[in-house]
């Protein structure tokens, strides 16, 4: 009798856990599987993690965006396509949100070139045209933007870092924003940025700031996690990669 009560007791759990498990699934791909697929990370990512060290120098004036390789900091004051980049809402199984997937290129992506370029994660789609041009961080700025990569994607380690510091940098430089609490403010971030910071997210901001690295070869603007919020929104944007079930996004047009 009691071992017909465990069987009967084992079967609800697994027909449970089949029916939640088909839910997520049925919301659009595993996330999961999209970054095993899309990224494609740089082998030399200790010794460039390694390699960042901090001067006085870096730390010397305002966040202020520079003309580089003759690529000039877009300076738009009025900002027409910003949505939150984050959202607090509960994700429900009954998602209907269609994942976008990366505009193939003409040619297939030449790995080995991105990485030796510098970047952080080879994608399927780059953008052989972006440039953006160097910002210096004040030192007010330097800690507030370590502390919300921290908040953002601490858990992404250096190169979670370092997206989220691209994106706040090509926010400054595409879009004229002259601090990173602006940035912050206007883009909706949402990330805490009182729980302070570690080296992983100070070397990210270094690599990013002072060198003018990239993580990858293409702008990107937005970035939500699926398994935490629905966002057609983002689903509509220009979609760039996924690295460990973060999304992230270019908008469509410069």
């Amino acid at each position: 009798m009691i071992l017909s009560v465990i069987l009967v007791l084992l079967s609800v759990f697994i027909v449970i856990q089949t029916v939640f498990t088909n839910s997520i699934i049925s919301a659009g791909e595993s996330t999961a599987d999209m970054a095993m697929a899309d990224v494609r990370v740089n082998p030399n990512i200790p010794d460039i993690a390694a390699t960042q060290q901090f001067t006085e120098a870096s730390a010397a004036s305002e966040t202020q965006p520079k003309e580089t390789d003759g690529t000039k900091a877009e300076k738009a004051t009025k900002k027409t396509t910003k949505a939150p980049e984050k959202s607090t809402a509960a994700a429900t199984t009954e998602q209907t949100v269609v994942y976008a997937t990366a505009i193939p290129p003409e040619h297939p992506a030449d790995y080995q070139a991105q990485w030796n370029a510098g970047y952080l994660i080879a994608i399927d789609n780059p953008d052989d045209t972006y440039a953006c041009g160097k910002v210096t961080l004040s030192d007010y700025d330097r800690d507030l933007l370590e502390r919300l990569c921290m908040g953002e994607f601490g858990s992404g380690g250096f190169i979670g870092a370092a997206l989220i510091a691209q994106a706040v940098k090509n926010a400054i430089c595409f879009d004229g924003y002259t601090s990173v609490q602006s940035v912050i403010d206007d883009c909706h971030y949402t990330g805490r940025t009182d729980i302070g910071s570690n080296e992983e997210c100070k070397q990210a901001v270094r690599y990013i700031f002072d060198e003018n690295h990239d993580a990858v070869q293409h702008r990107i603007m937005y970035m939500y996690n699926p398994l935490l919020v629905q966002s057609a929104f983002h689903e509509s944007q220009n979609y760039i990669l996924t690295y460990q079930d973060v999304r992230f996004f270019d908008r469509w047009g410069y």
